[in-house]
Parts: C-alpha cells; sequence; structure tokens
C-alpha cells in the first residue's frame, strides 16, 4: 500500500515534468516584470549594478554568484557580506521583494558589498566541467558536499574578489545548515567570517511539521523509484512552475489563497506577513531545485533526530567514513559569533528543535530574537521583515 502510494505521487510528478516541457501558450500578462526576471536582472531592473560571476569548486561544480558591489543611497563602507539561501531556493531569495522590503539591497544601500551564493544543483548552478544534468553522477550530492565543497570555493573567490580578509555571512534555512557544518568543521574558512546571521536556522529537524515530514515517511520508496526511473533532480525550475506561479496565482483572489496554501503546506500556516499579491513573483522564482539525494538527507534525519552526514547504510558507511553510523556534526565546534532569528510558527526551524539541540550548544550566540506568529519564509517574503529584523542585522554588522 505504502509503495502505491508514493507511486501514484511519482506518477503525477512525471506528468507535471513532462507538462513543463511541451509548449504552453501564455494567456495573461505578468503583474510584476520580476516573474520573467532572472536575479542578475531584478538587480538591474531596479537601477542597481549587477554582476555575475563563476566559481569553479575542488570538485568541478561550476557555481554562479551574483554581485551587487554597491547600493544607490551611500558609499561602499569596505565591509562584504555573502548571503546564502534555503532548501530549493536560489539567491533570487534576497531579492524577491522591492528594494525597501529585500535584504540584499538594503544591505547594498548601507553600503556593503553584496554577494549572493546559488548551492550546486539550482537553477543558476546547474553546470560541471565533465558532467551534465542528465548524468546522475551530477546528483550525487546532499548539503554535506555543499558544506564541504561549495562554501570554501564561493566565500574565497569573494574575499579574493573584494580584496577582503573576512566577510559577514547571513544564512536562511539550509543556508544556516551548510554554515552551521562548514564554519564547525572547517577552522581555516571560519576565521574568514566576522560573524554568522542565521535567519531560521536549521540543524536537527525531528520535530519538524508539514509536506517534507510526511515525504520523510516514503525514504525508502523514493529511493527505490529513483533507482527504477532515474529522477535525481528534485523540483528543478520549469516553464510548467512558471505558468502555474504567473498565470494562476495572480488570476483571482481565490487562486491567491490556493497558492499562499501550497506555499505554506511547507513553511506553516500564518498569511498575515505575507504580501498575497506578489505570489507570481515568489512562486515564479520557486522551486529553483535540488537533488533528490537532499532532500533524502534531510528525511534522514528527521527519522534519526540527529544532525548527521549522509547515511550510505552500515556498509556503505564503513566504506565511506570508516564506521557503521553516519557521523554526527557538532555544533559546539562553531566559535564565530552568531546570531540567531527564529519564529514561533517554522514548521522547518521548529522552536524545539533550535531551543533543545541547537540554542544550547552553540558557544558564541552574540543576539538572539523570536518572533512570534512568523513562518519559515517571513525571512526573506515578510512584508515588514526589513522592520522587524533587517534594522538589527544592519546594528549588528554596523
Amino acid at each position: 500500500m505504502k509503495i502505491l502510494v508514493v507511486f501514484n505521487l511519482y506518477i503525477v510528478t512525471m506528468f507535471v515534468s513532462m507538462a513543463s516541457s511541451a509548449s504552453v501558450k501564455r494567456v495573461f500578462a505578468p503583474k510584476f516584470p520580476e516573474e520573467s526576471l532572472s536575479a542578475p536582472e531584478i538587480i538591474a531592473f531596479y537601477g542597481y549594478p549587477s554582476e555575475s560571476h563563476y566559481v569553479k569548486t575542488d570538485d568541478g561544480y561550476i557555481l554562479t554568484l551574483h554581485r551587487i558591489p554597491h547600493g544607490l543611497f551611500k558609499p561602499n563602507n569596505g565591509k562584504t557580506v555573502y548571503l546564502q539561501h534555503g532548501l530549493l531556493d536560489s539567491s533570487a531569495a534576497f531579492l524577491i521583494n522591492p528594494p525597501q522590503q529585500s535584504l540584499g539591497f538594503i544591505l547594498a544601500d548601507e553600503g556593503y558589498d553584496v554577494w549572493l551564493g546559488n548551492s550546486r544543483g539550482n537553477t543558476y548552478s546547474s553546470k560541471h566541467i565533465n558532467l551534465t544534468t542528465k548524468n546522475k553522477e551530477f546528483w550525487d550530492f546532499s548539503f554535506d558536499e555543499m558544506a564541504k565543497h561549495d562554501l570554501p570555493a564561493s566565500i574565497n573567490y569573494v574575499l579574493e574578489k573584494s580584496n577582503k580578509t573576512d566577510l559577514f555571512y547571513v544564512g536562511h534555512s539550509q543556508g544556516t545548515t551548510i554554515g552551521f557544518i562548514a564554519f564547525g568543521e572547517n577552522k581555516e574558512l571560519a576565521t574568514k567570517i566576522r560573524a554568522f546571521i542565521a535567519l531560521a536556522p536549521v540543524a536537527t529537524v525531528k520535530h519538524i511539521r508539514g509536506a517534507i515530514k510526511t515525504i520523510s515517511t516514503f525514504t525508502t520508496e523514493i529511493e527505490l523509484l529513483i533507482k527504477i526511473f532515474g529522477v535525481n533532480d528534485f523540483l528543478p525550475q520549469s516553464y510548467f512552475m512558471r505558468f502555474l506561479a504567473q498565470d494562476i496565482c495572480g488570476l483571482s483572489h481565490s487562486a491567491e489563497i490556493v497558492c499562499s496554501n501550497v506555499a505554506f503546506l511547507i513553511s506553516g500556516f500564518d498569511v498575515s506577513n505575507l504580501n498575497k499579491t506578489r505570489l507570481p513573483v515568489y512562486m515564479s522564482h520557486l522551486p529553483a531545485g535540488t537533488s533528490s539525494k537532499d532532500m533524502i538527507h534531510f528525511a534522514q534525519m528527521i527519522k534519526s533526530g540527529k544532525f548527521q552526514m549522509f547515511d550510505y547504510g552500515k556498509s556503505g558507511n564503513i566504506k565511506r567514513y570508516n564506521q557503521e553510523f553516519a557521523p554526527l556534526y557538532n555544533i559546539s565546534k562553531v566559535k564565530v559569533p552568531v546570531a540567531l532569528f527564529t519564529g514561533t510558527n517554522d514548521w522547518l526551524s521548529d522552536p524545539t528543535d533550535v531551543n533543545t539541540n541547537l540554542r544550547p550548544f552553540l558557544p558564541n550566540i552574540v543576539f538572539n530574537k523570536n518572533i512570534d506568529a512568523w513562518n519559515h519564509v517571513d525571512f526573506i517574503w515578510g512584508i515588514d521583515a526589513n522592520k522587524m529584523i533587517y534594522e538589527d542585522i544592519i546594528k549588528l554588522m554596523n
């Protein structure tokens, strides 16, 4: 019965994938220009200087970084900040609202040299020196590899290009996960981080709620289906998804409600801080894709309740780690100054996980702020995020 349920879900997914490659005639014009613009085009659209940079990791992936070297109002203050998106997201996460409400633009206008990262496998980082996205080997990664390879390569590149010795790191969701790993395991990299701003921080996910937890109950079946059908990428951005976002979500008030419910099925239900009229913009840039293995890794941690490396099974772990169980990540090894921003209604960065398995073990917390009713995406989509948390971030960094 369980495998039949997953198989039916998989068939639906296959249908959506086929539909995404079909030619779909546009019916409605975009409500907002950003719906059809890439991240660097959004930057340029608002009159800011926009740059794209390409970074090669030591295992051959080519990552795209987007840069706003300065803002429109204040001179450069000589400081550099690196922003890292969350699960199934991209650099657009920090540009998704108008400039006065988007962290990327706000920091640029405060005088910062702003760099926006893109993890391997998403919309902007889908190239490799030897592989293509059609090769299953391309998708053989989870957030383990993002922390081990992507972050060091990206941060070192940014420091070299900006001629700096350190920078501020802002992560959202999975962007905090790879930060906790990289800055705990890579001591040299940690010395280059002035402060770690953690938005909706994620380490253990035992108490996670919503759609991702439901998916985790089918981990074994999903792995089997991946082997059978060879689908190694998870929810890549597609024309069909853009069609839904631009032509359905913005069609009517009822459509807005449906689309907001879909979004909050993952992150937590609370629309009080959401500009529902901009749902077509949000959904046009999400999901931005990742590997199926990345999703399975989170599913493994939901089951184990531990912050650990990818579990390859007893024999696979012995071969890869020289031990039967996947090694644990040690939060107490993260010595960089950390500022935590959390939400009580966050289904992915659940308060129980944060208060039990993260906050007590971080040795250098310099700032703490929890906002009641906030969910996982309020930190990047929230109407009043600029006043509720971005002002705090600027004070901390200044």
